[in-house]
C-alpha cells in the first residue's frame, strides 16, 4: 500500500497530471454552475477528448476533475437563483437560496465551499483507507459471484429510485440490458438484432449513447423550452464572506457526520450524490431540535452543510465500486467506467495490481483536486457570480457541435449520427415523461458485462446451478431480489 502510494504520488504530482488536475476542476466547476448542464453531460463530450490524451492516469485524472468539480460548483446557481446547476445540489438550494435572499449569500457560498471541500477530502480518506480492503474481499470473487453482483447493482438501481420512481427506473434498466444485447456476445459469435445494419455488429457505441442520453436531450430542452434562460444576478448579493466561530462551531459536527454517510451511500451501486444529498438533509432535520430544526428551509446554516458534505463525499465514494469491483457507484461513474473500457484499463480487483499507477493516482489526484476547488471558489465567489448572467441559449450550438463531433470521432462512421439524433430524440421523449435517463445507461454498462460473466459461470459449471450452490451466489442474487421487492412491499402495506 506504501508503495501503492508513493507512485500514486509521483504520478498525480507530475506536470502534466496537475494541469490535468487544474483543467478538470475549472471546467467541472464552470459547467456545475450553469443550471441544468450536469457532470454526465460534460464527461459524455469530453470522453473522446480524454481518450486522445492516450494515459489512462492523465485521461482518468481530468474526468475525476470535471466530476467533482461540478458537484462542487453546482452550489453556486443553487445558492443564488435557486436553480440547481446538478442534481446533486438540488437539496442545498432548501437553505442556500433563503441564505441568500436574506443578503447572506456570500455566507451561504462560503459555508457550501467549505462542506463540500471537507466532504470530498473525508471521503478521499475513506477512499484509501477502504478501497485497499474491498480489493482484496473482491479477489475472492468468480465469475459466478460477479454476476450476480451485477444483479445486486442493477437492484439498487430501483431500491434508491426517486419516490414513485422504482417503476420507472426498473424500465429503463431493463431497456439498457437489452440494447446491450445488440451485436456479437460471449455466447454467440454472431450478430444480433442488428436489423441488417452492419454498423451495429459491434453493438451501439457507448460513446453515441452517453451524449445522446445526456448532451443532446440538454441542447434540445434549451430549444424546445426558452424560459430555461439564465436567471439575472449581481455581485452586489456577495457580501461579507466570513464565518463566526459558534457557526463552524455549529456545522463542523455535521459535516463530520454527512461526509461519512455520504461516502457510504456513494459506495453503494445506483445511489451516487443525489440520494446522498437528500438524506443527509433528511437526517440533519430530523435529529435537530427545537428553533434548530424550525429553521431548515429558512436558511438554516445546518441544511446547507448536510447536502453539500454528502454529494462531495457521495462522489469519491462512488469510486470504491468503480475502481475495485468495475461496478458504477452512480450514472457519472458508469460513464466513467465505460472511459475506462476505452482506455484499455480494466477496473476491477486486479486495478491496484496491474495498474496501480491508475489507482492510486486518481485516489491521491482527488486530494490535490479538493484544493484547487476550494482556492478556485473563495475567492472567485464574486467573479465566478457573473457567469451566471451569460444566457444559456448561447450553449446550445457548443453542446450540438460537441456531440456530433465525440459521437462521429468515436467510431469514425457518419452512422453513428444518426443513431445519436435518434436516441437523442426517445431520450428527450423519456425526459419529458419523467423517467430516469441514468438507469439506462447503468443497465446498458452492466448488461454486457452480467452476460460476459454468466456466459463463463455457465461453461464452468456446465448449467445455471451455480446460482444455487455456490453460497455467496445465492445470498447475492437473494440481496437483489429483496432490493426490488422490499420498496414495493413497504408501499402497499402503508396503503392498507
Amino acid at each position: 500500500m506504501i508503495d501503492g502510494i508513493l507512485l500514486g504520488l509521483a504520478t498525480a504530482f507530475s506536470f502534466n497530471n496537475l494541469l490535468m488536475v487544474v483543467a478538470g476542476c475549472l471546467i467541472g466547476t464552470f459547467i456545475g454552475m450553469l443550471p441544468g448542464l450536469g457532470p454526465m453531460s460534460i464527461i459524455a463530450i469530453m470522453i473522446p477528448v480524454a481518450i486522445k490524451i492516450g494515459d489512462p492516469s492523465s485521461a482518468l485524472i481530468l474526468l475525476a476533475g470535471v466530476y467533482y468539480g461540478a458537484i462542487f460548483g453546482g452550489s453556486t446557481s443553487s445558492i443564488l437563483i435557486n436553480a440547481p446547476g446538478v442534481a446533486g445540489t438540488v437539496a442545498t438550494s432548501f437553505d442556500g437560496y433563503p441564505m441568500a435572499r436574506k443578503g447572506q449569500a456570500g455566507k451561504a457560498l462560503t459555508i457550501a465551499a467549505i462542506a463540500s471541500f471537507c466532504g470530498g477530502t473525508i471521503g478521499a480518506l475513506l477512499l484509501m483507507g477502504f478501497a485497499p480492503a474491498l480489493s482484496s474481499v473482491a479477489l475472492l470473487f468468480h465469475s459466478a459471484e460477479y454476476f450476480a453482483l451485477m444483479v445486486v447493482g442493477l437492484s439498487a438501481i430501483a431500491a434508491f429510485a426517486g419516490k414513485g420512481m422504482v417503476v420507472k427506473a426498473l424500465l429503463m434498466t431493463v431497456m439498457g440490458l437489452i440494447m446491450s444485447t445488440v451485436g456479437e456476445s460471449a455466447l454467440f459469435n454472431a450478430p444480433r438484432f442488428t436489423m441488417g445494419i452492419s454498423d451495429l455488429q459491434s453493438g451501439f457505441s457507448f460513446i453515441t449513447l452517453a451524449m445522446a442520453l445526456f448532451a443532446l436531450p440538454e441542447a434540445l430542452y434549451l430549444v424546445l423550452d426558452p424560459s430555461r434562460g439564465a436567471h439575472q444576478t449581481t455581485s452586489d448579493q456577495i457580501k461579507d464572506l466570513r464565518i463566526t466561530k459558534e457557526e463552524a462551531k455549529t456545522i463542523a459536527p455535521v459535516i463530520a457526520r454527512q461526509s461519512i454517510q455520504g461516502f457510504l451511500i456513494g459506495v453503494m451501486p445506483g445511489a451516487g450524490a443525489t440520494i446522498a444529498s437528500f438524506l443527509g438533509y433528511a437526517v440533519e432535520r430530523n435529529i435537530a431540535k427545537g428553533k434548530e430544526q424550525e429553521e431548515f428551509g429558512k436558511g438554516s446554516i445546518k441544511g446547507l452543510a448536510a447536502p453539500e458534505a454528502a454529494n462531495n463525499a457521495a462522489c469519491t465514494g462512488s469510486f470504491v465500486p468503480l475502481l475495485t469491483l468495475g461496478i458504477p457507484g452512480s450514472g457519472t461513474t458508469a460513464i466513467l467506467l465505460g472511459a475506462l473500457i476505452a482506455l484499455n484499463v480494466n477496473p476491477g480487483p486486479r486495478l491496484m495490481i496491474d495498474n496501480p499507477d491508475v489507482f492510486w493516482a486518481v485516489i491521491i489526484s482527488m486530494y490535490i483536486g479538493n484544493v484547487v476547488l476550494i482556492i478556485l471558489n473563495l475567492p472567485l465567489i464574486p467573479y465566478i457570480a457573473k457567469l451566471l448572467t451569460i444566457p444559456r441559449n448561447y450553449l446550445i450550438p457548443f453542446i450540438l457541435f460537441f456531440t456530433m463531433i465525440g459521437a462521429y470521432i468515436g467510431q469514425n462512421n457518419a452512422t453513428e449520427l444518426l443513431i445519436l439524433v435518434g436516441l437523442g430524440v426517445s431520450a428527450t421523449i423519456l425526459r419529458f415523461a419523467n423517467y430516469p435517463l441514468a438507469p439506462l445507461l447503468i443497465g446498458f454498462i452492466l448488461g454486457g458485462m452480467m452476460e460476459d460473466n454468466f456466459a463463463r459461470a455457465v461453461n464452468l459449471h456446465d448449467g445455471i446451478s451455480f446460482m444455487y450452490e455456490r453460497p455467496m451466489t445465492l445470498a447475492l442474487l437473494l440481496t437483489g431480489f429483496a432490493m426490488i421487492l422490499v420498496p414495493i412491499y413497504r408501499r402497499r402495506w402503508k396503503k392498507s
